[in-house]
C-alpha cells in the first residue's frame, strides 16, 4: 500500500511488503505465493485469513493451502458468473480451497 494512503487512515506500516505490481496476472499470483510461503514458514499461524477476490486473496489462500493451515475466505460465495473475469475465477478457487467460508 501507498505511503500517503497510510499516512491518511493513521496506519502503521505492514509488517510485510511483497513488493509486487505491474505484472500479468499470472506471474503476480506465482510471485506473491512465493513471497508469500516463507513468511508463513516463519510467523506458523493458526489460520490465514482471506478476504474478497483479489490476486492477493487467491496468493495467499493458496500458500496457506499447500503448508495445510486452514483458510478462512470473507466474502466467500459472491458470484457474478461471467469467467472471463480475473476476480471470477480468484472467488471460485479461494472457496475450493478454504477451510472455512464466510458468506456476506
Amino acid at each position: 500500500m501507498s505511503a500517503i494512503f497510510l499516512n491518511q487512515m493513521g496506519l502503521p506500516e505492514p509488517h510485510y511488503n511483497l513488493g509486487i505490481n505491474k505484472l500479468s496476472h499470472g506471474l503476480m499470483i506465482a510471485k506473491m505465493i512465493e513471497n508469500i510461503e516463507p513468511i508463513l514458514l516463519k510467523e506458523k499461524p493458526v489460520g490465514v485469513l482471506v478476504y474478497g477476490d483479489t490476486n492477493s486473496t487467491l496468493a495467499g489462500g493458496l500458500a496457506a493451502a499447500k503448508l495445510d493451515i486452514p483458510v478462512f475466505h470473507v466474502e466467500a460465495g459472491l458470484r457474478s458468473y461471467n469467467r472471463t473475469m480475473p476476480e471470477e475465477i480468484n472467488r471460485i478457487l479461494t472457496d475450493h480451497l478454504s477451510t472455512l467460508l464466510f458468506c456476506p
